[in-house]
């Protein structure tokens, strides 16, 4: 049987892994009798995208994208519709494509799932002609995305916590946003687009999405206060985003965005600046993937104790709604009764 052949490519200085041991970390666990592989070194931006971009052309049959989701969305968009295939080695800080598609973080066992060449069509979206593969936004979402990027072995949930609390100070943005079913004007903290269910660091922004269902997850996080910031990165991490009261969710495959201003957006962490009007798509089975078939797809979703507990702090919040809202009105009644007393 002819060998399929697989090019590695890696950014030596990227993400928080030293990566100089990763050559023969290749060579012990690649499995020879199925692949001819190669090791091509970035040395530049935009390098990894000129290096998969080439192996399309001369069929190569799998690309690795040894990196973080940097690396994983310069390789990946060279390769969209094509007959070669994506791998990943994980070796970012966030790493939210990988964990999304539950590949092990550990390096050895990672090259060892690539052995088994599992190959799936799956979907990826395009912002503003930019090809993402695991998350899009604007809003808080662009400087969000960036510090879990940023975040590695900082402890991310109080990172979260902290980057939440600092959003308090951010203004929301008016958006008028259309897909299929119409167009709604609505005041946002954040819009998030995902293809994929996580940012990174096992941070869930879309614990429901899926790469394989022709739609992206849309996640508006309304504004909230300093006491509901906690319990908002916490939802994060036990997958159940969803289920707060500060977040509106639905699914499409097409998405018009108007803002006042322009701003930035990001595509899988990496910011940008563009333009009042964003256009995102989603392309069906675009690209084609290795996966672990060993994965527990279960994992993704929250179990009964996290379900559970993100329902009961959901009925707190709005019990002190109420409350607030029944304070301020018994403040007004009092005030009109001391007008008319003339107190």
């Amino acid at each position: 049987m002819e060998k399929k052949k697989i090019i590695f490519i890696m950014n030596p200085i990227s993400g928080t892994v030293n990566k100089s041991g990763i050559p023969s970390l290749i060579d012990k666990y690649i499995n020879h009798d199925i692949f001819d592989y190669e090791i091509s070194l970035t040395k530049y931006a935009g390098h990894a995208s000129e290096i998969a971009s080439k192996a399309k052309d001369d069929n190569i049959d799998i690309v690795v994208a040894v990196g973080g989701d940097g690396t994983v969305n310069e390789v990946a968009r060279a390769i969209v519709n094509s007959n070669t295939a994506i791998g990943i080695i994980p070796c970012g800080s966030g790493n939210g494509l990988a964990r999304h598609l539950m590949l092990p973080m550990n390096l050895a066992k990672a090259i060892q799932i690539i052995n088994l060449c599992e190959i799936h069509q799956l979907d990826y979206g395009i912002i503003n002609d930019i090809p993402f593969f695991c998350t899009c936004g604007m809003g808080f979402d662009a400087f969000v995305s960036h510090k879990f990027a940023e975040a590695g072995k900082r402890g991310p949930i109080t990172y979260v916590e902290n980057v939440l609390k600092e959003g308090l100070k951010y203004k929301p943005e008016t958006y008028e946003i259309q897909d299929e079913k119409g167009i709604t004007r609505l005041k946002a903290f954040l819009i998030s687009c995902a293809n994929a269910s996580q940012y990174g660091n096992n941070a869930y922004i879309a614990p429901q999405a899926s790469m394989s269902d022709g739609l992206m997850d849309i996640i508006v996080m309304e504004p909230f206060d300093v006491i509901e910031a906690p319990q908002i990165s916490i939802d994060m991490f036990n997958k159940t985003l969803d289920k707060n009261s500060k977040i509106k969710t639905f699914k499409c495959k097409h998405l018009s965005i108007h803002r006042k201003e322009p701003g930035y957006i990001h595509y899988d962490g990496d910011p940008v600046m563009t333009g009042k009007d964003i256009e995102i798509t989603l392309k069906e089975k675009g690209i084609k993937v290795i996966v672990n078939p060993n994965a527990n797809k279960k994992l993704r979703k929250p179990n009964a104790v996290q379900n559970a507990a993100a329902e009961l702090f959901n009925e707190i919040n709005i019990f002190r709604k109420d409350i607030n809202r029944q304070k301020r009105h018994i403040l007004a009644i009092n005030k009109v009764i001391q007008r008319r007393l003339n107190l």
